[in-house]
């Protein structure tokens, strides 16, 4: 399966929002989905005004789901935050994910754009050592598709989660750039 990628612009909205009200992805983005904060949250992106980077994937050009990727310097007190569990390297960057429709969950589609990600950082991002992604240890479909996809768990800390209904648990992941040659 492959996985191309663009930005999510503005026209793409109706879209996401009609991702973020299924049940499967609203039970771990847990993100209002009015016109309003749907802009207000993700239009900064769109809009290159915001250092983090939206990117639509997709599978023969049609929308298999978002990606959030971005350098974890950026968001300094984020940072702090996976600091005080792990260490962050210099230079290291952070993922979000998500699959849109729930009839393309559970078929290896998360793992797909997860590998397809990593690698598209390695090539976009040159000098990016490393990608630390804390997951909800609530939600082992989201840290298995890590670890099928090349990720270590390296710590277990609490975090607030996103959807209050979760324990702070959060279990980090870390994938290393590859040595050259490798």
């Amino acid at each position: 399966m492959g996985i191309t990628w663009r930005r999510l612009e503005r026209s793409d909205f109706a879209l996401l929002r009609g991702w973020l009200e299924q049940p499967h992805v609203q039970r771990w983005w847990y993100h209002d989905t009015t016109p309003e904060a749907v802009e207000r949250d993700f239009g900064p992106a769109a809009g290159g005004e915001e250092p983090s980077e939206d990117l639509l994937a997709l599978v023969d050009d049609r929308p298999l789901g978002l990606l959030q990727r971005c350098y974890l310097r950026d968001y300094p007190e984020y940072a702090a935050e996976l600091g005080a569990l792990v260490a962050v390297p210099d230079g290291a960057m952070t993922i979000d994910y998500l699959i849109g429709d729930q009839k393309e969950t559970g078929k290896g589609r998360g793992t797909a754009m997860i590998r397809s990600a990593v690698h598209h950082i390695w090539t976009d991002h040159p000098a990016v050592p490393a990608i630390l992604v804390p997951v909800v240890a609530a939600n082992p479909a989201s840290w298995r598709a890590l670890e099928k996809s090349g990720f270590t768990r390296v710590g277990t800390g609490e975090l607030k989660p996103d959807n209050p209904v979760d324990d702070w648990t959060h279990h980090l992941y870390r994938v290393d750039r590859p040595a050259a040659g490798a």
